[in-house]
């Protein structure tokens, strides 16, 4: 089990890290890098941080914060591909120890006790809980589009299978879809906030996107279609034909997109 020091030097058992940056956080907690960074009492330090989750010795949850990015994408990059790695930032790199995690864990450290809260202390902040994602709301939405990202051909080829209807920009009987479309592309004009709009790789030389604003995720690849989801509609996927408008759209969304390095 990888270890490394908490703040106040008590061991902390490793259970996984992830990347907050621009181009790269977890959708889940919030739908640009600065509200993430706030919910979580940090300042949207333009070059990110790495997320260390694990347990001190008494169970207690804990959540390192380490200003040393490249250090914890090599874990991630290591652990993806089955190998060990002794994620240990420096204590120069620390930014912060939050109690509690942000995100829901299915693990724990084996030799110590079930998960739990630590103790709180005087002005200590209050641990840190995941998003509800029980029910459809902001946080299912953008976990909902993170997945047909992911899964994206699956996605596709179900769109060929059935008797899909596409919505298309300027389209009366999709409103929510031309909102959409319409916020997108006051981003070109106006360019919202780091981690609004993120391109990573896809297959040949297209992009993957995956854009965010109040109440709606889209997910697109440049050389394809689009998929938007809503608050208000629960559980609704609705695709997006390329039309004559829509390449122009993404290709611009890609120019102004985080990319991870």
């Amino acid at each position: 089990m990888p270890a490394t020091e908490s703040a106040d030097n008590d061991q902390l058992f490793v259970l996984t890290a992830v990347l907050l940056t621009p181009a790269q956080f977890p959708s889940v907690l919030g739908d640009d890098y600065p509200e993430v960074c706030a919910g979580l009492g940090l300042a949207p330090y333009a070059e990110g941080y790495g997320l260390v989750l694990g347990q001190d010795g008494s169970g207690a949850r804990w959540t390192v914060v380490t200003e040393d990015v490249s250090l914890v994408a090599c874990a991630i990059a290591a652990w993806d591909c089955g190998m060990e790695y002794d994620l240990s930032p420096g204590a120069d790199s620390i930014a912060a120890a939050l109690p509690g995690w942000p995100l829901a864990l299915a693990v724990a450290a084996p030799g110590v006790p079930q998960p739990h809260d630590p103790e709180p202390e005087e002005g200590d902040p209050a641990p840190l809980t995941p998003p509800d994602a029980a029910e459809w709301g902001p946080a299912q939405r953008r976990l909902g589009a993170d997945e047909i990202a992911l899964q994206w051909a699956a996605w596709r080829d179900q769109v060929e299978d059935e008797d899909v209807t596409f919505a298309e920009p300027g389209d009366d009987a999709h409103e929510g879809v031309r909102r959409v479309l319409k916020e997108a592309r006051g981003y070109v004009d106006q360019p919202p906030p780091p981690g609004r709009v993120r391109s990573s790789f896809a297959a040949g030389e297209a992009r993957t996107l995956r854009v965010d604003g109040p109440g709606w995720s889209m997910v697109a690849r440049t050389d394809d279609i689009a998929f938007v989801l809503l608050d208000e509609e629960p559980g609704e996927v609705h695709p997006v034909g390329r039309g004559p408008e829509l390449p122009g759209l993404l290709s611009s969304l890609d120019e102004l997109a985080a990319r991870p390095v």
